[in-house]
C-alpha cells in the first residue's frame, strides 16, 4: 500500500490589512497579507460567541501582484494553499518560528463592484476580446469559475 500525505489548506475570510508587497533578491515578487476567519457558536446560556483566526498568507510571483493590486483591507477571499513553517534567529540568537500559508489559488468573494468583480482579462485573440472574471494564470487566458474571480498560482513553488 502506498503512503500518502497531504497538506492543503482552505479558508474563506476578510484580509486584516492592506497586503505588503515585496521582491526578493533574484527578483521574484511576494505578498503578504493576514486574513481573519471567524468561529461562531452559541454557548450554554444561549450566548452568541465568535473567536477569530488570524492566518498569514504568501503570494508568490502572479498571485503577488494580483494581490497588491486589487485586495485592500476588509476584502473577502477563498484561498488554498499548503502550510508552510519557516525559522530564524534573531540578532540575539533567539530562534522565531512563523506557519504561514503559501497560496496557490485564490477566488476573490466581494460583492458586485468590489475587487471580485474586476476585470482581469490579460488579452487573447482566441477570447475574442470578451472581459473575463476568472484567470487561470497558469495559461495566461481567462476562463469562468464561478461566481469570484480565480486565480492559480502556475507552479506552485515559491521561487
Amino acid at each position: 500500500m502506498a503512503h500518502h500525505s497531504i497538506n492543503k489548506v482552505m479558508l474563506i475570510g476578510n484580509l486584516g490589512a492592506d497586503p505588503e508587497t515585496r521582491f526578493t533578491p533574484s527578483g521574484s515578487q511576494v505578498t503578504t497579507v493576514n486574513l481573519a476567519t471567524d468561529e461562531m457558536w452559541t454557548d450554554k446560556s444561549g450566548e452568541r460567541q465568535t473567536r477569530t483566526e488570524w492566518h498569514r498568507l504568501v503570494l508568490w510571483r502572479r498571485l503577488a501582484e494580483i494581490a497588491g493590486q486589487y485586495l485592500k483591507k476588509g476584502s473577502k477571499i477563498y484561498v488554498e494553499g499548503r502550510l508552510q513553517t519557516r525559522n530564524w534567529d534573531d540578532q540575539s540568537g533567539r530562534r522565531h518560528y512563523v506557519t504561514e500559508i503559501v497560496v496557490t489559488d485564490m477566488q476573490l468573494l466581494d460583492a458586485a463592484g468590489g475587487p471580485g468583480e474586476l476585470d482581469m482579462m490579460y488579452g487573447s485573440e482566441e477570447e475574442g476580446g470578451a472581459s473575463a472574471i476568472a484567470t487561470a494564470v497558469s495559461s495566461g487566458r481567462p476562463s469562468r469559475r464561478g461566481r469570484g474571480s480565480a486565480i492559480q498560482q502556475d507552479d506552485g513553488l515559491p521561487f
